[in-house]
């Protein structure tokens, strides 16, 4: 059994004794609490058309999101009704979760030794930053992930994952991502 008191995540750890200073001594920061840290991780999964077909859809989207995530996720309701494509306000089309502390963490310590070697053709993640420090990145299928038993799947859906660190600019964000091992393809 776990002792979660005494427990700290591995890429935590990391950050406190490696990255936090090879980041200060790279930017010259002057004070500790310069230095870029992660805020939070937003995962997110659309059901699109398919909720609207199939209510079960968006509550499978949500455990699986749940089991990847390791904390509960929240279905994402449909803000306006759309004739066209038979959606009505408030629907569930999706499933969303936002981690932070030990969770993100051990979340991305995953996303980057296991899942991401498990993609097909995997030659890198292409640096996506929103100019404020923000990354942003899309999987196509959300299976690569082991909590989620694919025999069981009903349905193969994409993936959003947002990490949002407290990076004034995209260089500093993009370097404490690659300290964390963040395979970049440029």
């Amino acid at each position: 059994m776990l002792d979660t008191a005494t427990y700290t995540p591995r890429l935590r750890d990391l950050y406190r004794s490696t990255i936090r200073p090879a980041m200060k001594e790279e930017f010259g920061y002057a004070n500790d609490m310069q230095i870029p840290r992660l805020d939070k991780i937003v995962l997110n999964i659309g059901c699109g058309a398919e909720a609207v077909r199939d209510s079960k859809k968006a509550k499978s989207a949500v455990d699986e999101l749940s089991l990847i995530a390791g904390q509960r996720a929240v279905p994402t309701r449909a803000r306006k009704s759309h004739a066209p494509f038979r959606l009505r306000e408030g629907m569930e089309i999706g499933a969303k979760v936002t981690l932070r502390g030990d969770r993100m963490y051990e979340f991305l310590d995953r996303l980057i030794t296991v899942a991401m070697p498990r993609i097909r053709d995997f030659r890198g993640v292409k640096p996506s930053f929103d100019g404020r420090g923000n990354f942003a990145m899309g999987l196509k299928e959300h299976i690569v992930f082991p909590e989620i038993n694919f025999d069981k799947v009903d349905e193969v859906w994409g993936m959003d994952i947002i990490i949002t660190t407290n990076a004034k600019t995209d260089a500093e964000a993009k370097a404490l991502l690659k300290h964390f091992n963040m395979p970049f393809n440029a």
